[in-house]
């Protein structure tokens, strides 16, 4: 029954995260963000946020800049907007998958050219 309950946690911290992220004012931040997935600990305390941003290496490092120094603002919202008793403290990734996935598509893209 726990698990479905912090399940249920994450999906609602994963919805709100990407509503609060627009209304973040700080210049540093890309508007092509996005939460890809939010994965909370079962006492609710601490939450990894994997995050998306499309642009170059700079806009990635001056957003992941900008969501950490509004990481107090952020949980403040999350709080406000959710019922819970402890606010999980959200810690934010940059999420490489897409990159990772467009290099594995050259790879074999490569590989089919040279056996044609």
């Amino acid at each position: 029954m726990a698990f479905n309950r912090v399940e249920r946690i994450r999906e609602e911290i994963k919805r709100e995260l990407s509503s609060v992220i627009r209304t973040i004012k700080d210049p540093r931040m890309s508007a092509m963000t996005s939460i890809v997935e939010a994965d909370v600990t079962k006492d609710l305390k601490y939450a990894k946020v994997y995050v998306s941003v499309l642009g170059t290496d700079e806009d990635k490092k001056n957003t992941m800049e900008a969501l950490k120094s509004a990481t107090g603002y952020i949980k403040r919202e999350i709080g406000s907007r959710l019922d819970l008793r402890c606010v999980p403290h959200p810690t934010f990734v940059l999420d490489t998958s897409i990159d990772y996935g467009m290099h594995i598509n050259d790879l074999l893209h490569k590989i089919k050219s040279e056996d044609e």
